[in-house]
């Protein structure tokens, strides 16, 4: 039996964390707040003392954290008292210079390290369906990846330390954009008195077909599962969907990469976020640009 920590149980990684108790690991878990590890305990977890206690002697370490300061000092901390030889793996989204900083600090503890954050919410984080993109050397996703498949369904290796963060945002960065195009296209529908079905039938089976539509659809009806038939309650909120954006505008940046959608589609969820809508779920913004003013 493999012995796991777990460090930071919120609304990702309390639910990653039952599915490798389910899955017949020792799982030992902190986090900072008191109900999350009450949960956590509730889903079989055992609860240590710190994040230090939790992985001494652990063969495998995982975080989910906020951000990138978050893990840079978790791992500071852990870091010295984990085991010779762990694998120790990070699956918050941070920036790429946070993450490639954590893999200096396992590096100088001789422990193999991935950065792995994820796709898939907060429905695939229970489902045990995730998706891991991963950065780090050939024998630290070797050793990391029977451990990931409890708590995912798809685990690709996409290079060196930082490159799982770099997909990520790459990836989200995608996805913000469609997905506000793709209310447009619907607000824009609804003006022109084509019913949200007849959209859907198009453009699902066509060239304008995209996961915002045929999975996320953003309007009532023709994706039952999406949050727009449970009043836009989060599968993914706002507000981590401008983390997001704004981590792939800080990698363009240093990059000198031009991302002139990925900007705008940053600037559209600032204003989402700004109007109250943090908690909603993203693909709410649709009832952000119903209501704006069409220019001229």
């Amino acid at each position: 039996m493999t012995t796991i920590a777990f460090i930071g149980l919120g609304n990702m990684g309390g639910p990653m964390a039952a599915n490798l108790v389910k899955a017949g690991h020792d799982v030992r878990g902190f986090d900072l707040v008191a109900a999350l590890r009450d949960g956590a305990a509730a889903d079989g977890v055992q609860i240590a003392a710190s994040g230090t206690e939790a992985v001494k002697g652990a063969d495998a370490i995982i975080t989910m954290l906020p951000a990138g300061k978050h893990v840079r000092a978790v791992w500071a901390e852990i870091v010295p008292h984990a085991k010779s030889g762990a694998v120790i793996v990070d699956s918050s989204t941070i920036d790429v210079d946070s993450a490639r900083a954590a893999h200096a600090l396992a590096a100088e503890r001789g422990l193999k390290s991935l950065d792995a954050p994820v796709s898939g919410g907060t429905g695939g984080a229970k489902a045990g369906t995730l998706t891991f993109m991963c950065g780090g050397a050939d024998d630290a996703f070797a050793a990391a990846k029977p451990i990931l498949e409890k708590m995912g369904k798809r685990i690709v290796h996409c290079g060196g330390a930082g490159a799982g963060q770099a997909a990520k945002i790459c990836n989200n960065m995608i996805l913000g954009a469609t997905m506000i195009v793709t209310c447009e296209a619907f607000a824009l529908a609804e003006k022109l008195g084509l019913s949200h079905q007849a959209l859907f039938d198009v453009a699902s089976t066509s060239s304008g077909q995209s996961w915002s539509i045929t999975t996320y659809c953003p309007v009532p009806g023709p994706v039952p599962a999406s949050p727009a038939n449970n009043s836009y309650k989060p599968g993914f909120a706002a507000a981590l969907m401008l983390k997001d954006l704004k981590l792939a505008q800080e990698a363009a940046q240093s990059a000198g990469a031009q991302t002139p959608l990925g900007a705008h589609a940053a600037e559209l969820y600032e204003q989402y976020n700004s109007a109250g809508n943090e908690n909603a779920d993203f693909s709410g913004i649709i009832n952000y640009l119903r209501s704006q003013k069409a220019s001229r």
